[in-house]
């Protein structure tokens, strides 16, 4: 087959290398009853035979081609045109809906002006509550409740972490602070890469956008005010951080304990105590890297906090404290 760069499209993911099928690809989530029943509509219907159903739970990675990874598929409807362009959400249903000749009219209604974004938001609605009807498959969602919460306040302060470093860069114009933002917002970075592998997009919390813009702010405030109210922010900031890591280990350590203490030894209990053994070790590296940004931003002020400073600090921390208190639950 031969293959073609289209031009990116408003709303679309276009890889820089597509391949050509002679039919659209429609990429589902098979492992949801829901998803499959609605699937099974689609290809029973008049023209279902003109597209190419892949089920993204027991399909091979090269069926998902270029630009689409199984997390994703599995999130989220994706549909490829012939032409290699990808639309997702309710761009990819009415792409479906375009083809079968019973339902073009929805497509018609659907790309009308304001409609589609509505659909969109429609559609990530049902995404939240999916859940209740899919059976669980990640590791993850074997893990002790308590734990779960856990997890989800790691996604969301290491997506507030990257952001507060961004908050940074975007304000202060100071080429030493600037250079020491760049530094840890790599590893930063980096950490939310590594947790967002363990932690699918349904356990993550309702409120990432807030995460995202608190972060900034507790960035750029501070920047605004110079060098020393950002490395004592920082100082703050992972100060609670590898409290909040440690606990976390410990919290670790006694599941497992637990588990060793189970007669049981099964291939389920087995797996388990693997996968806690292996976020444990993720948690220590990351909260290592936490104790060094620390460490890095102390050593670059004098320590001695005047009023503002001081006020700002205990916010920081107090506000830290909140938002994992909310984090868990939403």
């Amino acid at each position: 087959m031969s293959t073609i760069s289209p031009q990116p499209a408003s709303g679309l993911s276009t890889p820089s290398t597509l391949l050509v099928t002679d039919k659209p690809s429609v990429y589902y989530d098979g492992g949801c009853p829901l998803c499959r029943a609605e699937i099974a509509t689609y290809q029973q219907a008049a023209g279902g035979d003109s597209l190419a159903w892949v089920d993204a739970q027991a399909c091979g990675v090269a069926e998902l081609g270029s630009g689409l990874d199984r997390s994703n598929a599995l999130a989220r409807l994706h549909v490829r045109r012939a032409d290699g362009t990808l639309l997702q959400g309710a761009a990819a249903f009415a792409e479906i809906w375009s083809v079968l000749p019973g339902w073009r009219w929805l497509a018609r209604v659907a790309r009308l002006p304001v409609v589609l974004p509505l659909l969109d938001v429609a559609y990530t609605v049902f995404l939240r509550i999916r859940p209740l009807w899919r059976p669980s498959s990640s590791i993850v969602d074997k893990l002790p409740l308590q734990l779960q919460r856990e997890l989800r306040t790691d996604h969301a302060g290491e997506t507030g972490a990257v952001m507060i470093y961004r908050g940074i860069l975007a304000v202060s114009r100071d080429p030493a602070l600037r250079e020491f933002a760049q530094h840890h917002l790599e590893t930063e970075e980096r950490h939310l890469s590594l947790v967002e592998e363990r932690v699918p997009s349904r356990l993550r919390s309702w409120l990432i956008p807030l995460w995202r813009l608190s972060g900034w702010l507790t960035g750029a405030l501070p920047a605004c005010f110079g060098s020393r109210a950002v490395y004592a922010t920082i100082q703050t900031v992972e100060t609670f951080v590898n409290h909040h890591y440690a606990a976390q280990i410990k919290l670790i350590d006694d599941f497992s304990q637990q588990a060793s203490n189970d007669v049981r030894a099964d291939a389920a209990a087995v797996e388990i105590a693997h996968e806690l053994q292996s976020l444990r070790d993720l948690l220590e590296q990351c909260r290592l890297d936490e104790v060094a940004h620390r460490d890095d931003a102390a050593g670059r002020w004098d320590g001695h906090s005047g009023m503002f400073i001081s006020i700002w600090r205990l916010i920081v921390a107090r506000g830290s404290e909140a938002a994992v208190g909310v984090c868990r639950y939403v």
